[in-house]
């Protein structure tokens, strides 16, 4: 066989395989950018054939995974971003590197100070012979891994650098020694974290970008930028990582910052405080203006930030910094605080600098001695079905998921990578992408990301309403509410104006809107078209017309402890018969004053109020009318339940004092017909964390279960939803599950029947023609609604009853619908077994 003839076999080999390998990507949504972070430990010897076989490896074990990416990144966690400030630009200068367990930056010496002490208090080692580096060596690892991911993934490889300004991962004399006058954050003591707007003092000692030393008062964006651009450019670096709320502010874990003390707001301080965070990026980017940036965030929310530290995101996002916005948080993996997660993740994805966000998933920690796949989680999934059921909407209506994925980290604290964890992680990654969102949820935030930011710079007081909001939204989500799909005020006005039927099927959820402003009419002119809208937090800035339309009049402010009282339905209060709730103004925007302008209107109906000696506000109450072609309004005053006790967040009430009031928003879905329950042992027990998200016309479940032996009631417009896979006992009409602490089911039927066992299962399809084919048993004069995919017409389907293979008997008359509840089909007054296919 000649030369040419070789060529051309090996050419259309390529294409068999480029096309089988497009075919394979994730319903056309790979991931622009899949990045493997990971610290040096890995590279126990400093031998380039060691080196150049660890890179390899890397690739090798992700690889199922990385073929559904356009990019594949590497995010080197080299030491603490010191190596960046203390470069001299001489590729042979020794390179400190995060070659520790635990805290470095104590009184204590590596590996000398008494066992007693924590990790957090002292460091040692991670081995007893770890290798030393230097700058060259760093870029030959750079290199390398470029090199072996190029030629196990066959895609462009890209390697990012990264700086945390806090005392972990490496000795930082720089931070702590010569130059602690840049400190500011507590976040792990007094004073232990880098302020990006802070000032240094002058050093005579040579820099790669200041070689006659750092002048007097330089401000540390110059400086940092500076080096930066030297690092990144000399050692092959493509990107940098902003770590752990990294300008984003001075406090990026904590409940209080700058502008809040836990006890008051000093709003004085607010406008100076986002001058000089955005100053730090303009800063950065004239010293170093082409490296992409991604950041890490903080752990908290756009309107917790703004109120407590005077993070402007919004100034950020449009400073055209070529930045990527934060990710997740990865404290739920510590915690469990999945409210304050998703909240966080959603509130910051409203609005965008472009198109792209990230989604980040903690496997392992290079620092602490834990992997949270492993043992945070207990190899539980929920950190990924949960997070990646979020998706946000953008002003053309259009359902956006995370275009990045990260995982922190791919080696463990002792440099190994065990394949167990990318084995058992990558497939629930895969399903979760494969059940992305691609419409609105039944339940939709929309999030006042431009409101948050113009309200903050008034001089009229409104900090405590910013700050309320997102919290508010935690606790609800932490008690079940439904709550994964965003979009902001801005977009919602445009997306109903190019697609008005795009929230047909959903209920919004939204505060106050400003008076006059183009988005309270947009709210009044949604509900009259049939919309379902719930409006939560204090109306102490609405028009006339939005307050009569919602029917409120404000009265004098009442705060403190307060009688909840339910008025007829009896569901939205628990069992142990309490009713108290605790209003913190400072908490909660301002004081108690909404009541219900005519409690004998028609068309109101009161829901919840409060007392105290003797004074009555309304809490909740919802509004219809008949030329509002079925559309329904709930106003739903709302507390924070929390208050701030030290330490880094607010503190959600005693359950067994006092009621929780952002939990009664679940509770409240019942009003649009949407119940879900909880049964518990005892109140101390959390409530189950719940997401639905819509998926080519499916309902997708996915659940987080702190305490699995709770039981879950979910009744629906549509009837009790049937979870694929599993029997149902039905209670009163309401489906019931017991489920594990992390669960993600499929829903495409919902049943109207009183009671019985069902089960709902997907069969193989045993006929040409047919790619789908799902059963439903149990049923007792039931009415069955079931979603099959968007392309399927009523031509393509087939339904039968009481029958089976070869499925030539038994067919069905089935009704195709099209109404609040969306497209589907429907079959009446059937009993035993149906099975629909296409």
């Amino acid at each position: 066989m000649n030369v040419v003839c070789r060529y051309w076999i090996l050419l259309l080999c390529m294409l068999a395989a480029g096309q089988a390998k497009a075919q394979n990507y994730l319903k056309g949504k790979p991931f622009n950018n899949i990045t493997l972070e990971a610290s040096l430990k890995p590279f126990k010897v400093n031998e380039k054939a060691y080196i150049r076989a660890v890179a390899h490896e890397m690739f090798t074990q992700w690889q199922s995974l990385l073929r559904h990416a356009d990019t594949v990144s590497v995010m080197l966690w080299t030491g603490d971003g010191s190596e960046i400030l203390d470069y001299k630009g001489h590729p042979d200068q020794p390179l400190e590197w995060a070659k520790y367990m635990g805290n470095p930056n104590t009184a204590h010496e590596v590996g000398a100070a008494p066992e007693s002490l924590s990790l957090h208090e002292r460091a040692y080692l991670y081995r007893e012979d770890p290798p030393d580096f230097v700058y060259a060596d760093l870029a030959f690892i750079v290199q390398s891994l470029k090199e072996a991911g190029r030629k196990v993934t066959g895609k462009p490889i890209l390697v990012g650098a990264t700086f945390d300004p806090g005392p972990e991962f490496a000795k930082s004399p720089f931070k702590y020694d010569k130059h602690p006058e840049i400190l500011g954050g507590n976040a792990m003591g007094h004073k232990t974290f880098v302020s990006s707007y802070s000032v240094l003092e002058g050093d005579a000692e040579a820099y790669a970008g200041f070689p006659e030393g750092i002048p007097d008062q330089t401000p540390f964006g110059t400086f940092f930028g500076r080096q930066s651009q030297h690092f990144l450019s000399d050692l092959g670096f493509d990107y940098i990582w902003f770590s752990n709320g990294f300008g984003f502010g001075a406090e990026g874990w904590s409940a209080t910052g700058a502008i809040f003390s836990g006890k008051e707001f000093q709003e004085e301080k607010l406008n100076d405080a986002t001058e000089k965070v955005l100053q730090f990026w303009m800063l950065f980017r004239e010293e170093c203006p082409d490296f992409p940036i991604q950041t890490r965030g903080t752990n908290l929310s756009v309107g917790a930030d703004l109120a407590r530290d005077a993070v402007d995101l919004k100034g950020i996002y449009e400073g055209g910094f070529n930045m990527l916005p934060p990710p997740n948080s990865p404290w739920a993996a510590l915690d469990g605080d999945f409210g304050l997660e998703l909240a966080g993740y959603m509130s910051r994805m409203a609005e965008l600098p472009d198109s792209r966000f990230p989604f980040r998933y903690y496997t392992h920690d290079p620092w602490w001695i834990n992997s949270p796949w492993l043992d945070r989680y207990g190899r539980e999934p929920h950190d990924i079905y949960l997070p990646m059921a979020v998706g946000r909407i953008d002003e053309n209506g259009q359902m956006g998921v995370p275009s990045h994925l990260n995982f922190l980290t791919i080696d463990d604290t002792y440099g190994n990578m065990p394949t167990q964890v990318p084995d058992e992680v990558i497939p629930h990654i895969l399903k979760a992408r494969y059940d992305l969102p691609t419409a609105p949820g039944p339940l939709v935030w929309v999030y006042p990301f431009d409101e948050y930011h113009d309200w903050a710079k008034n001089e009229d007081g409104r900090l405590p309403e910013v700050y309320y909001g997102d919290w508010f939204i935690r606790q609800a989500i932490n008690a079940g509410l439904p709550l994964n799909t965003v979009i902001s005020t801005t977009s919602f006005q445009q997306a109903v104006r190019k697609s008005p039927g795009l929230f047909n099927e959903s209920i919004l959820l939204s505060i106050a809107p400003e008076e006059g402003s183009a988005y309270e009419q947009a709210l009044m002119e949604f509900v009259k078209e049939g919309g379902k809208l719930i409006v939560f937090g204090p109306m102490d800035h609405s028009a006339k017309e939005f307050m009569e339309f919602v029917n409120l009049t404000n009265k004098a402010p009442l705060a403190g402890e307060m009688k909840l009282i339910s008025d007829g339905e009896g569901n939205l209060m628990d069992k142990s018969g309490r009713d108290l709730i605790n209003h913190r103004s400072l908490f909660s925007g301002g004081g108690f004053r909404s009541t219900m302008t005519d409690p004998e209107d028609q068309y109101s109906r009161k829901i919840l109020h409060v007392e105290q000696s003797g004074d009555i506000r309304d809490m909740a109450w919802l509004r219809t009318h008949p030329d509002w072609k079925g559309g329904k309004v709930m106003y739903f005053r709302g507390t924070n339940s929390s208050d701030f006790t030290g330490g880094r967040l607010l503190t959600p009430d005693d359950p067994e004092e006092y009621v929780i009031v952002p939990g009664l928003l679940r509770k409240l879905l019942s009003a649009f017909g949407m119940h879900i329950k909880v049964e518990k042992r005892d109140l101390s027990i959390k409530d189950p964390v719940l997401t639905i998200n819509r998926s080519d016309k499916a309902f997708i479940f996915s659940g987080y279960n702190p305490n699995s032996t709770v039981k879950q009631y979910f009744k629906f417009a549509q009837g009790a939803p049937l979870l694929i896979g599993l029997e149902t006992l039905l209670e009163e009409g309401y489906s019931t599950y017991t489920m594990p602490t992390a669960w993600h089911r499929e829903c495409r039927a919902f049943v109207q029947q009183e009671s019985g066992m069902l089960s709902f299962k997907e069969l193989h399809s045993g006929q040409k023609g047919i790619s789908k084919r799902y059963q439903v048993s149990g049923l007792e004069n039931g009415t069955l609604r079931f979603y099959p995919q968007e392309a399927v017409s009523s031509a393509d389907l087939q339904v039968f009853l009481n029958s089976g293979y070869p499925w030539k008997n038994g067919r069905v008359d089935f009704e195709e619908k099209n109404d609040e509840n969306g497209s589907y089909f429907e079959v009446e007054n059937v009993s035993g077994t149906v099975v629909f296919a296409w």
